[in-house]
């Protein structure tokens, strides 16, 4: 085993250099951040409320006065006075409500910009750990929170903040009608707990029984030719039916429990109002309030109960967008990367693995067991070893994807896990097993999805020796790829990703499998690829299946069970491997 330690001039291992301190808001700081813009927009959206709870008294005390007053003096001058008031109020109503509904858009779009950034970065580590159902369900939750902000259900628990406005008004007319509104709101809000101890679980199961449902039906998609090729459409349809009818029955059932509560309160409410204006009438009829008090008691009670109506209707959505939160808050805690934001310079220094432990999360069996050796520029290693060796993961690692358990991977004396990731990505080229082509041009996804020099973008390609092979698509550099796009060969994309691998000629190159989809003539223009990246001064690590390709090594490292057992130059770990040791030839994970 060589020596795993970076020495330099002063003769300090460089391994413990100190990288600079990550500046990244942590998820904490993040969920402070977006709970304060909401709290601040909900505190304005508060004052409002007081402010349109006290307009909403128009209508009700312009009949008052238009019964008791107007038509008792007959004066149109006053009649025309407080309908001009009136009408004045209303505007400011209007006007007052569209502001609290543009406040409510605010809120939810700067949550969305606070949030979206992290929340796809968090999403794309989910990904990456957890698959792609995982990071398009987060996207959909934020989507759906903004939604929800942007709704008529998150105005009426302000507008019910504000009831003892309407109940202050009723005492004043006359203190029965003041209690017959106070057992009203106890009435509907009882209605409202009912609601919630009948249909939060169930909502949640629900919910969470959908998400998996999406996520598992999405996962399953992206093998559609071997769904369509073998037949297992109808057995798979038949899984899938089962896990979306369950969350369709506990939807319905929460749903129409939901419904009937809603009913209820509803039928209460009018109940109510019929009771209020019998009540206002046989007060009018002793003389202890006017005919007019009495009219405007029975639209003062809509607007009182109405809000709380309007809670017990839309507990569903509440239920709904917490579940959304609750999501995101996980997400963010337990994937978002908190890294530099420094750019790093250009490195020039080894590659040094010190220690280097990593266990997949909830899993306490490690995939990587303490490994630790060091690579120079200009070097090329060739990882082999049997299936399970944790050779993938190991090359997962180096290039900075998942966070070590404990240890680390230092280019030039920097982590590359905490490395800002833009500099990072002009330094790194990386080449994973299975290739995809994101949604654009050719030339884009060489480019890294950027705007992309042309000329280092032909250099890319010639290096990867794909030039010949883009210029004879429709379009060349500028041809379309992706979902639903021009349909290439795994060789085609293989070498394309190769190109974009090689973009901007990078110092760390991390190739697994790279000759899976090639035939010779690939393979050889992949091997002098390599060859011209360790002319450059790159230090490439690859991983390959078959032999052929690690002629172009000038170390090999064998790692069996997480561990190494061989370590050293091509010529010698070659002669050393016994006919029953590690296949050089066997894929890894």
């Amino acid at each position: 085993m060589t020596d795993t330690r970076q020495i330099n001039a002063n003769g300090k291992s460089n391994v413990g250099k100190k990288a600079m301190t990550p500046t990244v808001p942590t998820p904490q700081t993040l969920i402070f951040r977006a709970r304060r813009v909401f709290l601040a927009g909900l505190l304005y959206a508060v004052l409002l409320s007081a402010c349109i709870a006290l307009l909403q008294l128009t209508v009700p005390l312009y009949m008052l006065q238009v019964h008791d007053r107007v038509l008792n003096s007959r004066s149109t001058d006053t009649l025309l006075m407080l309908t001009m008031l009136a009408v004045g109020a209303l505007i400011v109503f209007g006007i007052l409500e569209f502001i609290r509904a543009l406040s409510f858009q605010a809120m939810g779009s700067a949550l969305v910009r606070r949030l979206n950034l992290p929340v796809l970065t968090a999403a794309v580590q989910a990904s990456v750990d957890q698959g792609l159902p995982k990071a398009t369900q987060s996207l959909r939750d934020l989507s759906e929170l903004r939604t929800f902000l942007t709704s008529s259900a998150v105005s009426a628990p302000l507008d019910a903040a504000w009831s003892p406005i309407f109940l202050g008004v009723l005492f004043l007319m006359h203190p029965v009608l003041g209690i017959i509104g106070v057992v009203a709101v106890i009435i509907l809000v009882c209605c409202g707990v009912i609601t919630d101890l009948m249909t939060r679980s169930l909502l949640k199961d629900a919910n969470q029984a959908n998400v998996e449902a999406i996520s598992k039906i999405g996962a399953t998609l992206r093998h559609a030719e071997a769904i369509e090729a073998m037949g297992m459409l109808p057995a798979l349809a038949r899984r899938w039916r089962g896990l979306q009818l369950n969350a369709l029955d506990l939807l319905d059932l929460g749903g129409n429990r939901s419904r009937a509560m809603t009913s209820i309160a509803r039928t209460l409410r009018f109940m109510v109002q019929i009771a209020t204006l019998g009540a206002g009438t046989l007060l009018a009829m002793e003389q202890e309030i006017t005919p007019g008090a009495m009219i405007a008691t029975s639209i003062i009670i809509g607007r009182l109960l109405m809000p709380f109506d309007h809670i017990v209707e839309t507990w569903r959505q509440w239920v709904l967008a917490v579940g959304n939160w609750q999501r995101i808050q996980a997400l963010l805690a337990q994937n978002l990367a908190v890294r530099q934001t420094m750019p790093t310079p250009r490195p020039h220094g080894d590659l040094i693995i010190d220690r280097l432990v990593y266990a997949a999360p909830g899993v306490e069996m490690p995939i990587i067991k303490g490994i630790s050796f060091t690579l120079s520029p200009g070097e090329v290693l060739g990882i082999v070893g049997p299936s399970a060796a944790g050779k993938s993961t190991l090359a997962r690692l180096m290039i900075g994807i998942v966070k070590p358990t404990s240890g680390g991977v230092f280019l030039d004396g920097n982590n590359v896990y905490l490395w800002e990731r833009s500099s990072f990505g002009e330094i790194a080229g990386y080449l994973p097993q299975s290739v995809a082509l994101l949604e654009g041009t050719i030339k884009d996804n060489i480019a890294r999805m950027g705007e992309g020099d042309p000329h280092r973008v032909l250099e890319a390609a010639r290096l990867a020796d794909v030039h010949e092979m883009i210029g004879r698509l429709p379009l060349g550099y500028d041809t379309p790829v992706g979902d639903g796009r021009l349909t290439l060969s795994g060789g085609q994309r293989q070498r394309i990703g190769l190109a974009r691998c090689l973009y901007n000629r990078p110092r760390l190159i991390v190739l697994d499998e790279p000759n899976a989809n090639l035939d010779a003539v690939g393979e050889r223009a992949l091997m002098r690829a390599i060859e011209q990246a360790r002319d450059d001064g790159a230090i490439v690590v690859m991983i390959a299946h078959r032999p052929t390709i690690m002629q172009v090594a000038d170390k090999l490292l064998v790692l069996e069970n997480g561990r190494i057992t061989q370590f050293g130059p091509r010529t010698d770990v070659v002669a050393s491997i016994t006919p029953t040791g590690p296949k050089m030839g066997a894929a890894g994970s």
